[in-house]
């Protein structure tokens, strides 16, 4: 491996920073998005107990404000479930309540897809990075001092031109198929934790503003 390094030149190196780059990205991302971390163990079992004793005590005496900011920090979609029992506990109008859903949402959508655009860009660069070696690599061909005088040339220069042109096409292809094929797949999982976000809020919401909701 590393004299095929060493045969596609000084071009491969950006390749392997973006590929060492997208893999952290990759993995990262894959743990994060998992439903486990985002609705951990009794997390939305302890939302909707809230939910069910402040309908129950009319006015939401029954669930204290600290038990509230606990439920806030327990994953990285917490806050959005305890954002609407914060509203009603406060006396907050369901409009007034909404707003302030859509703001913590907002930051919430942030942290699903943190780091996604990076990944994306890497899959789009990759070919051209790749496309420069390429073209690295036929200058070192073509641009010979043997080939500007008309002679053959030396056929190690023109060897390692070759290697540099091929190996970094390769290389580029290589680190952009994976790392685009990871960027759909982390994609596709993000929205489905958006979806879910926003439908465990809407029942919560559906729960504590219920007049307000109907209309």
């Amino acid at each position: 491996m590393y004299s095929i390094i060493l045969s596609a030149g000084w071009p491969i190196w950006p390749l392997l920073i973006i590929s060492i780059l997208g893999l952290a990205i990759a993995i990262e991302r894959c743990w994060y998005l998992r439903q486990i971390h985002i609705f951990p163990k009794n997390c939305l079992e302890t939302a909707f107990t809230f939910t069910n004793q402040m309908v129950d005590s009319k006015g939401g005496s029954a669930v204290s404000d600290l038990q509230i900011a606990e439920l806030a920090q327990l994953s990285p979609a917490s806050p959005l479930l305890a954002c609407a029992l914060k509203e009603k506990l406060s006396g907050s109008s369901a409009a007034n309540a909404l707003e302030e859903l859509q703001a913590t949402a907002q930051s919430t959508w942030l942290k699903l897809d943190r780091y996604l655009d990076a990944l994306a860009t890497i899959a789009t660069i990759a070919p051209l990075l790749g496309l420069f070696g390429t073209v690295v690599g036929m200058i070192e061909i073509f641009g010979s001092q043997g080939v500007i005088n008309g002679a053959a040339g030396s056929p190690q220069q023109l060897a390692h031109g070759i290697s540099v042109a091929l190996y970094n096409t390769a290389f580029g292809l290589l680190i952009a198929i994976p790392a685009l094929a990871a960027w759909r797949g982390l994609r596709a999982m993000a929205n489905q934790r958006q979806r879910e976000c926003e439908e465990f809020t809407r029942q919560i919401f559906k729960k504590l503003y219920p007049i307000d909701h109907a209309k």
